[in-house]
């Protein structure tokens, strides 16, 4: 079910809130389980078996390690549960991806072929693998204590806010709150507030220039001109800002109104002046969640700079995997990778004597390069993409111009995304407090409320907007969905 489903907004989501706080606060983890586990059901119910069978597995594990304290026998019991975690994401990710690849080694020395298998991707099933491993790991590392209660453990798998898509929430970061948590009214309203913003991001901006990406995407090399190779890639670059944004405030706002509180997941990472600054700022659970579970059992920057920078392309390797089954994620990592260990080789100090504009244009065009990597469908499209970018492309006529793309609705899209990609909003807004604060007797009383009044209205005007394009679009993704 998607979050922008009338039917979730509509029916599933009034009446969760209607029974979750109109029933005893001893019932609520039970009534959010059981409304997590049928906003699962109703899209991957043939999954929902493996899920919970893998959840039982993890509290047995859990348990196992807080009773082996000392034994030289807890670690090979948190190896085994991590490989057995870690092998049913395999078998249902990657299964294809690496047949398809040992059939071209194979055909490479006329061998014969082995048979490729569909599996079906259950969604999210990424996210909540990283979950189960924060889980085992934090109780290994005494960071949090074990859950006796199945049902806690099961809530904090299954939590439906962050089930599909992230952002992916560190056990021990919300250890408390699975067992206690008091809901405030500013709790609330401002997670409506944030759910709203979340909507807005998705439906009104995220949608428009996804349909333009995709159809420029889509077209055959010899009709992809320099124009649209650029206009394809920043449509997609806005897109997967404000789809992913857009769900992670969706998912945070929905957190808020049950109790929990979930860590910001992006910081505006398009105003970055450098790669480094970028992971600093994009998708920040998954960047935390290597840094702590990965990056830094490997050795993280203790060793040798030469380790470091190993640990660091590793990662990142395994970052554009984790992404997708397929070559072109890993090309996507391993370039990431590649420039965060140019920058620690000198360039970043270079970089800081540049002017910030020119940072910031470098890092962009980087960012963009790289999502052309993650967009296209195999490394030769990405090739023709890029080629088609710097003006080698075989585009022969003029049958695709970029004008044919801009519609008014894509060009209000665009120009929203851009201002949106910044802290524009939050300087205005501060701006505003900071003349109601100069302000004196009725003239500031005055100046709050038309504050409060506008931005109210603002929310509403979004709510209505993104509600008119969901009763009226079809088109209606997440990226991240099957990731």
């Amino acid at each position: 079910m998607l979050f922008t489903e009338p039917a979730f907004l509509f029916l599933f989501l009034p009446v969760l809130l209607a029974l979750y706080f109109l029933s005893p606060s001893r019932a609520s983890n039970v009534i959010i389980t059981l409304a997590s586990l049928l906003f699962y059901a109703i899209g991957e119910w043939a999954f929902l078996p493996w899920l919970l069978a893998s959840t039982a597995l993890n509290y047995v594990v859990a348990i196992g390690l807080e009773a082996l304290q000392g034994s030289r026998w807890r670690k090979p019991l948190l190896a085994l549960g991590i490989a057995t975690d870690l092998a049913l994401l395999v078998v249902f990710k990657y299964a294809t991806l690496f047949t398809e690849s040992l059939n071209g080694l194979l055909a490479a020395v006329d061998a014969g072929q082995l048979p490729v298998p569909q599996i079906p991707l259950p969604l999210g099933i990424s996210f909540f693998t990283f979950h189960k491993i924060s889980y085992k790991i934090d109780v290994y590392r005494g960071v949090a204590q074990v859950r006796r209660n199945p049902m806690d453990l099961l809530l904090y798998i299954l939590l439906f806010p962050q089930l599909i898509a992230g952002p992916i929430v560190r056990y021990h970061d919300i250890a408390q709150e699975l067992v206690r948590r008091t809901i405030r009214w500013t709790d609330f309203s401002e997670g409506v507030r944030r759910f709203i913003l979340g909507m807005g991001k998705k439906m009104l901006i995220a949608n428009t220039v996804a349909l333009v990406a995709d159809r420029i995407f889509a077209l055959p090399a010899d009709q992809l001109s320099t124009g649209l190779a650029w206009l394809g890639v920043v449509c997609y670059t806005l897109q997967i800002y404000f789809d992913f944004s857009g769900y992670s405030d969706m998912a945070i706002g929905l957190a808020r109104m049950f109790g929990f509180h979930f860590l910001e997941n992006f910081n505006f990472p398009y105003i970055s002046t450098s790669i480094t600054e970028f992971w600093r700022r994009w998708h920040i659970s998954l960047s935390r969640w290597f840094r702590d579970y990965l990056y830094i059992p490997l050795g993280g920057n203790r060793g040798s700079p030469l380790r470091t920078y190993a640990n660091l392309v590793i990662v990142f390797l395994l970052c554009g995997l984790w992404h997708g089954a397929n070559w072109t994620f890993l090309a996507w990592g391993a370039f990431h990778g590649a420039m965060l260990v140019i920058e620690r080789l000198g360039l970043l100090e270079k970089l800081e004597r540049v002017p910030r504009p020119l940072r910031h244009v470098y890092t962009l065009l980087l960012v963009m390069v790289g999502w052309v990597l993650f967009r296209a469908d195999s490394l030769a499209q990405a090739g023709v993409f890029l080629r088609a970018m710097v003006g080698l492309g075989a585009a022969g006529g003029v049958e695709h111009t970029v004008a044919r793309y801009l519609d008014d609705a894509v060009i209000v899209a665009l120009i929203a995304g851009v201002l949106g990609s910044g802290p524009v909003w939050s300087w205005f807004s501060t701006r505003l407090e900071q003349l109601r604060a100069k302000a004196r007797g009725l003239a500031q009383g005055l100046t709050g409320v038309a504050m409060a009044v506008g931005s109210n209205a603002a929310l509403v005007a979004i709510l209505l907007a993104s509600c008119t394009q969901i009763a009226s679009d079809t088109y209606n993704p997440f990226i991240y969905f099957r990731f």
